[in-house]
């Protein structure tokens, strides 16, 4: 069941996970997670974990929450049959549409519940960080929801390729800041965040976008994103007649993963992680944590990163800018590490030509990211033919068109 545990103690640790006893008192799933921050900011962090510990689950915040999510976000969003996929695959495909939530994307689940806790928690003004762009859009527009000022740390590379989110982002209200130190992409969004954080820990809330991190954001953004799998189970009860055979999804830090798996952790379904396979298995040529990493601390988290003999943590490549990430979440590590969840890699080029088969045969113009969980779910098909198959869809492709519009189309209709 797992090559880092006993039988026995992977199985302990996963009916853990299942009953949601995970993280424990230190913030550690397992051996992974945990908090690893500067001594400036624990006090920060101590008050989140207060917070969190208060509020979460309290009948009035879950009130407001779920008002939130029903009637801004558009909740619950859709689970769609695929009837072209499912022909040409030989399966049958559903689809969890995050895509439809408001703003395009899961990661609104995670931003309103987010700026609901700062604002009981009294915060001046809101940081975020963003890769794709869509954790900034989805953080701007929560903050203007609930009246707080917003500033969004963006790496320059990824500027410039999700120039719309960027715009998007300034339409809603909140600064945008371009990074242009370390690999200009998401890790070095964090740093910058969390840097500008440690200038006023009481008076900033630091919005963070994935289930990464020190404890307890990787808890945080699974509670709040767990909406997403909450609503697939219960809905292919009730749509498809039964439970999915097997589900996929994304996974660059792991919200949307996390989200989706999490409330199926005990059921008797096949759970397949996708990470970004990049243009090869080398160093530097990919983001598939998981399927080559080592184990590491990164941004206040024990977990796998990517890192070379020197422990020095390496730059990523993905066609996919939210999937460019050198960690993972701590508890997509444990997932990995008990057997549970199966995690594998897509590479650029299969994941176009996945968002091209689904667009061409579905009418779904899916993101970069989600790609590659198509990419995955299409060989699994043709090696497991008859299965039923639910793919989460983390988001639309509006925010790629910048990239898509420069390569060539692979399927013509």
């Amino acid at each position: 069941m797992s090559t880092l545990f006993a039988a026995d103690e992977a199985q302990q640790l996963l009916d853990a996970a299942i009953k949601g006893d995970m993280p424990d008192a230190r913030g550690r799933f397992g051996p992974f997670g945990g908090r690893y921050v500067p001594e400036t900011l624990v006090p920060a962090f101590d008050r989140l974990e207060l917070g969190v510990k208060e509020y979460l689950h309290d009948a009035a915040f879950q009130t407001e929450f779920k008002k939130e999510l029903r009637e801004w976000v558009g909740r619950p969003t859709a689970l769609t049959f695929a009837p072209q996929l499912s022909k040409a695959w030989g399966a049958e495909v559903w689809i969890k549409r995050e895509d439809l939530a408001h703003t395009g994307a899961h990661k609104i689940n995670n931003a309103i519940g987010q700026a609901l806790l700062a604002k009981r928690l009294g915060a001046k003004r809101v940081i975020a960080e963003t890769g794709a762009g869509q954790h900034g859009v989805a953080s701007a527009a929560a903050c203007a929801r609930v009246g707080l000022s917003c500033s969004v740390y963006m790496g320059a590379v990824d500027m410039e390729r999700q120039a719309p989110n960027v715009d998007r982002i300034r339409r809603l209200g909140a600064d945008v800041i371009a990074v242009e130190t370390g690999d200009k992409t998401l890790r070095a969004a964090i740093d910058e965040a969390m840097r500008e954080w440690v200038t006023d820990p009481n008076g900033i809330y630091y919005l963070l976008g994935s289930a990464v991190g020190a404890h307890p954001y990787p808890y945080l953004v699974r509670e709040l994103q767990s909406v997403i799998g909450q609503e697939a189970r219960q809905q292919m009860l009730d749509q498809a007649g039964g439970l999915p055979d097997v589900a996929f999804a994304c996974v660059g830090g792991g919200s949307n993963a996390i989200g989706l798996f999490h409330p199926l952790l005990g059921d008797d379904i096949e759970l397949i992680g996708v990470e970004a396979g990049g243009t090869g298995d080398g160093l530097g040529q990919n983001a598939a944590t998981l399927a080559t990493g080592t184990p590491g601390v990164l941004q206040g988290a024990y977990t796998i990163i990517l890192q070379d003999d020197d422990g020095q943590v390496q730059e990523t490549h993905s066609v996919s800018a939210g999937l460019d990430y050198s960690g993972v979440g701590p508890e997509h590590a444990l997932l990995q590490a008990t057997g549970r969840v199966k995690y594998i890699s897509a590479r650029d080029d299969e994941a176009l030509e996945a968002l091209e088969e689904l667009c061409a045969t579905e009418g779904i113009l899916t993101a970069l990211e989600t790609a590659h969980a198509y990419a995955a779910a299409r060989d699994y098909a043709k090696q497991n033919p008859g299965k039923r198959i639910l793919i989460g869809n983390s988001g639309r492709g509006d925010k790629d068109m910048p990239t898509l519009t420069k390569l060539p189309a692979r399927i013509r209709s």
